[in-house]
């Protein structure tokens, strides 16, 4: 008895929790080291002296109504309060404290448990302040669907104070149509809590109080304790979102039906432009051989000009429809290994590429998902660029592609004139040209057309040169457009 005796003591006098024995008075008749830790004491300094000397002035009743209790024989449990260490600072304990009798069974004490939950109070008190500084709505609910806790945004987003909602089953929050279901989804959610997110790609809405409704989305976690299984929402009202997507949706529908009566204006007009130029040229053609006798050399000149001009005037025609044929003739995407636009590129460049001597070469070129067409004429814009703005020398291209991330970069580099750097984005506009027609033929439509199909695979396309040797082209496709090359 006495080995186990000893024993017992040992326990309580080196608990981490204080343990004090009081009698009625609430006079300290036992303080272990326990006690001494979290309020500062040494035994000496406390038994034989009043418990109140850790109770602060605002709690001194307490002590009071847990004597009463004591003395008739009740036990108090987990009692949160606050405590008074010896260097004056306040302490958050929950106390335990029962009866002790004497052998005849009268109640003549207390034994009493004290345990710091200073950390926990100020955990919870953090977590208190995090829910109520969240820009979203946070609402607590048991397995019932019963309030247990609302942050001060949702009081803002349903228009009520939080002491309207506390206890209260959270289907108040939930518009008419939509309560049928939702003590469904509660009990599915419990059966397998997970966190999850409601409302994305579909329509919810919450309910004011004032019986108006406002779309939202909802984030679900659930929390595990003691006390049994909850559920924290996060709700984010997303009415200004789903304006500004609304806005957005009318404004794209807008411009692609401009897009649309822009490109058929354009392909009408610059088809019905062709006709009377055709004529004019024809006429001053004819004008010039039967009367070539009769006009001076300036008259030769002029007709010479105007046949020059017209001819210009119709490559630009032809390559304003092209331009505008790269939506209006789109075709759907299919798997090309693009060493095969490579070559059909080549094809169709073939008398250039032997007139310069040209050397095309390419290695390393994936199989991609696109418009065949368009691909072949964004690569033969490119190369017969490359052979067109050159110096004597032949020309050399090679077509390259690298792996990137979540997209393939498709380059192709020359060794021609090369382009100042303040030219790099002036040269992708449309009617841009940096020669005059005597230096480089062409329409400075070639490259808007290749950023246009760019743009149509999800890519974007860019320049590095230097004046003098030579420029290299890159452009994008995005990976989830792409196969690896094979």
């Amino acid at each position: 008895v006495a080995e186990i005796q000893s024993y017992l003591a040992a326990v309580v006098e080196y608990s981490n929790d204080a343990i004090i024995s009081k009698d009625l008075t609430g006079t300290v008749t036992s303080w272990n080291t326990g006690a001494q830790r979290i309020f500062g004491y040494t035994a000496d300094e406390m038994i034989g002296r009043s418990i109140l000397r850790l109770i602060p002035p605002d709690h001194l009743q307490e002590e009071e109504q847990i004597l009463n209790q004591i003395a008739q024989d009740k036990v108090v449990t987990n009692f949160e309060t606050v405590r008074i260490t010896k260097d004056g600072r306040r302490v958050d304990v929950s106390v335990t404290a029962s009866p002790i009798k004497d052998m005849t069974g009268r109640v003549v004490g207390a034994s009493k448990v004290a345990r710091d939950i200073t950390d926990s109070k100020q955990a919870e008190e953090r977590f208190r302040l995090a829910i109520e500084a969240a820009p979203n709505a946070i609402i607590m609910v048991d397995q019932h669907g019963q309030i247990i806790l609302v942050n001060s945004q949702t009081e803002n987003f349903f228009g009520y104070d939080r002491a309207e909602l506390i206890a209260e089953n959270i289907d108040k929050l939930v518009p008419t149509r939509f309560r049928g279901n939702h003590a469904n989804h509660r009990v599915g959610f419990f059966s397998q809590p997970k966190a999850r997110s409601m409302g994305v790609g579909r329509d919810l809405y919450g309910l004011r109080k004032d019986g108006t409704e406002f779309p939202v989305e909802i984030g679900l976690n659930p929390i595990q304790t003691d006390e049994g299984s909850f559920v924290l929402a996060a709700i984010i009202d997303v009415t200004e979102r789903k304006r500004q997507m609304e806005e957005l949706k009318n404004a794209n529908q807008s411009l692609e039906r401009s897009n649309i009566e822009l490109q058929r204006f354009a392909y009408v007009a610059s088809h019905d432009l062709q006709t009377p130029l055709r004529s004019i040229s024809g006429f001053v053609q004819l004008l010039q051989s039967q009367y070539a006798g009769q006009l001076d050399k300036q008259a030769n000149d002029w007709i010479r000009r105007t046949v020059q001009s017209t001819e210009i005037l119709q490559k630009s025609i032809q390559d304003l429809l092209s331009y505008s044929r790269v939506d209006m003739q789109a075709h759907p995407f299919t798997r090309i290994p693009f060493s095969e636009v490579i070559n059909d590129a080549i094809l169709l460049l073939e008398t250039p590429i032997q007139d310069s001597g040209a050397e095309v070469m390419y290695d390393g070129l994936p199989t991609v998902m696109g418009d065949r067409s368009q691909l072949v004429q964004l690569m033969q814009n490119l190369i017969g660029n490359a052979l067109k703005y050159r110096d004597d020398t032949a020309p050399r291209v090679h077509v390259a592609a690298v792996h990137n991330g979540n997209e393939w970069i498709i380059s192709v580099r020359d060794n021609g004139i090369g382009i100042q750097p303040k030219n790099y984005e002036k040269i992708f506009e449309i009617f841009q040209r940096l020669h005059n027609h005597q230096e480089y033929p062409g329409s400075g439509i070639g490259l808007a057309i290749c950023r246009r199909v760019v743009h149509r695979h999800g890519g974007k396309i860019w320049v590095e040169s230097e004046p003098g040797h030579g420029s290299t082209f890159y452009f994008t496709i995005p990976e989830r457009m792409t196969n690896p090359h094979e």
